[in-house]
């Protein structure tokens, strides 16, 4: 399969073609197979080696199982997932391709940063052995050699070496979140997935530990993949944004486009709701239309209930993504 194209030019190191991710619910009392849901219904974008790409939208659109896809922990229904790597030459592959010793290898080439850093962390471990586990597992194996390359970890996201005893419990929130960012990093990956990083620190430590992981990706030159629902972290992070509504991509662009230039009527009310300081809501001329019952059929918008600008064209097919220029492309029929 060819390389995709970048707005920005450049090569790519994540590409995802026609992304399915279905999900089988049972019923009855031989647990049938019912109906699935369809938690990502047929993406495809491209991610600029060394930049960040954003996958924004509410909860339940479908960013975590996106993310989850492309690291292979869970099973993907149809599409494809290609991932360029320099360690690998640059050549794309995928999951299905390789056996289980490459596969290895290429996890120690891709990491993620989870939502919550209590969760994500093992309470029965010290931080020395937390960090050290991944260096373990993917060919470290001297201990000087690791217990040297641990106290860089941490003096890089600003913890002191005297924390190597403790256990997980005995740290803050966002204290908790730069162990999992300096775990992350132990292997020297390529591609950091950072999936919801600060929507469980309190907004007093969000901006310590956004300013974190971009000074840490500029200095190493990784291609980081950003997931949140917060389009005012993601608008200072993301140099390429995507907004995802029930499992499709609605539109998608450069920060200024999005931000500056929205197409989609999704698009437009998520950037309504964003709060300015001594005005409220950023824009208030516009609302949200009234809902109406969504049409059962797989060939109208996913967005048509809710959009304050729907049509009865809107009923007659899903919108594909249309490029109107530059790059910024809008899955709408009135657009």
């Amino acid at each position: 399969m060819p390389e995709l194209p970048t707005a920005n030019g450049g090569s790519t190191a994540l590409e995802i073609h026609g992304l399915k991710v279905y999900f089988p619910v049972y019923a009855g009392l031989l647990a049938r197979v019912h109906h699935y849901v369809h938690a990502v219904d047929d993406i495809s974008f491209a991610v600029r080696r060394g930049s960040v790409f954003a996958l924004v939208g509410e909860s339940g659109c479908g960013k975590s199982t996106t993310a989850l896809a492309v690291l292979n922990l869970v099973h993907k229904t149809a599409g494809e997932i290609r991932i360029r790597l320099q360690s690998r030459g640059g050549k794309a592959v995928s999951w299905q391709e390789l056996n289980g010793g490459e596969r290895r290898k290429l996890r120690g080439r891709m990491q993620v940063i989870f939502q919550d850093p209590f969760s994500s962390l093992n309470p029965r471990m010290t931080v020395s052995a937390l960090l050290q586990e991944p260096l373990r597992i993917h060919g470290m194996r001297g201990r000087a050699q690791r217990r040297e390359r641990v106290a860089r970890l941490l003096s890089e996201v600003g913890l002191s070496t005297e924390y190597l005893r403790r256990y997980p419990h005995e740290f803050s929130g966002g204290q908790c979140q730069r162990i999992g960012i300096a775990r992350a990093l132990a292997t020297e990956p390529e591609i950091v997935i950072a999936d919801e990083p600060v929507s469980a620190l309190d907004v007093s430590i969000q901006a310590q530990i956004i300013n974190l992981l971009q000074e840490l990706q500029r200095q190493r030159g990784q291609t980081l993949l950003f997931i949140s629902h917060d389009l005012a972290i993601v608008r200072h992070v993301a140099d390429r944004i995507a907004v995802m509504y029930l499992g499709r991509i609605m539109e998608m662009g450069s920060e200024a486009q999005i931000f500056s230039s929205p197409l989609h009527p999704y698009t437009h009310l998520l950037l309504e709701s964003l709060p300015v300081a001594g005005r409220g809501r950023s824009r208030k001329h516009r609302t949200e239309a009234e809902r109406v019952e969504q049409p059962e059929t797989a060939d109208s918008c996913p967005f048509y209930s809710r959009c304050p600008e729907r049509s009865t064209a809107c009923l007659e097919q899903a919108p594909p993504l249309v490029d109107r220029g530059e790059g910024h492309v809008v899955a709408c029929v009135n657009r």
